[in-house]
């Protein structure tokens, strides 16, 4: 079976190439670059050549392929309702190829989406449809997709992490080191959701050899860590003062991440892991903050 693969050298991306090619599938990824191409090649896997402003490459790659992994999404926060709206073409463009077929499209999306009551996990089977994230219109695309005729399937991120990438928590020790402080909103004791970048490339192969249309999958190894213990590490890390903020000191000072630092986002994997069998084994969110090299990342 071959598999075009959308964010094949991305951060999430890069690290299901290996886990597909293990499992006997054929991969052929998406890139828009020659160092790129080179990546996918020396994985053992095939290159080709576009991006998310390519529709007719999109087009032509899910074409040619038993399935379709899309992972890409452009994470420009400045620009984050147009990067949505261009999520929504791309979903548009590969699905209109395999409607009608039994080939299966993997969408991505935010366990967010599953949020229906404050303070209680996201779950698989909810889709807030009124959520204000506006990554909301990928689901909303994929659910009209499936309407018209595609075999769809979506797996929900929470913050996919390693020691070098944290999903929103990158952006957020930058922020820190420009202000000099680490910084939580009231008691912070609200939760993120997190999984171990490794957890989450097995979990899109294993969505991938369930075949079921219809379901979504949260990516979940850890329901919710309080964002002040996410903070207490960064602070240590950074070796910079530790505060809490109001919720008015939070709007000014977390700029684009102030729609989120303050929001609890437990999220529970329970159905996921019953349904693929998928037991996560990497480290936790936090281990993973500890081991970082901040030096580096000062640099990156």
């Amino acid at each position: 079976m071959r598999v075009f693969l959308t964010g094949s050298t991305g951060f999430i991306g890069s690290r299901i190439v290996p886990e597909l090619l293990a499992a006997g599938y054929q991969v052929l990824g998406l890139t828009r670059s020659d160092a790129g191409a080179r990546a996918l090649a020396a994985a053992g896997a095939e290159a080709h050549r576009g991006d998310l402003e390519d529709l007719d490459s999109l087009r032509e790659g899910a074409a040619r392929s038993d399935a379709v992994i899309h992972t890409a999404f452009d994470h420009n926060f400045s620009n984050f309702v147009a990067n949505c709206e261009k999520d929504k073409r791309v979903i548009e463009a590969m699905g209109g190829v395999l409607a009608g077929s039994d080939r299966l499209l993997i969408i991505t999306s935010g366990t967010g989406m599953g949020n229906a009551e404050p303070g209680q996990p996201a779950k698989e089977e909810m889709f807030n449809t009124e959520h204000p994230n506006p990554r909301i219109l990928s689901e909303l695309t994929g659910a009209a997709m499936a309407e018209a005729g595609v075999k769809v399937s979506v797996v929900r991120l929470p913050q996919v992490h390693d020691t070098v990438k944290q999903g929103l928590i990158t952006p957020l020790v930058a922020l820190t080191r420009a202000k000099g402080v680490s910084a939580y909103v009231g008691e912070g004791r609200n939760r993120w959701p997190a999984a171990h970048v490794l957890d989450v490339a097995r979990l899109y192969r294993l969505a991938l050899e369930k075949q079921q249309a219809g379901v979504r999958y949260n990516a979940v190894g850890e329901e919710g860590i309080p964002v002040r213990e996410i903070a207490e590490v960064i602070g240590a890390g950074l070796q910079v003062p530790v505060v809490s903020l109001s919720p008015e000191q939070a709007a000014g000072h977390f700029e684009w991440l102030g729609m989120f630092a303050g929001l609890d986002m437990p999220a529970s994997s329970e159905w996921t892991r019953a349904q693929l069998g998928w037991q996560p084994t990497g480290p936790g969110l936090i281990a993973d903050l500890e081991r970082m090299d901040y030096s580096q990342a000062a640099a990156a």
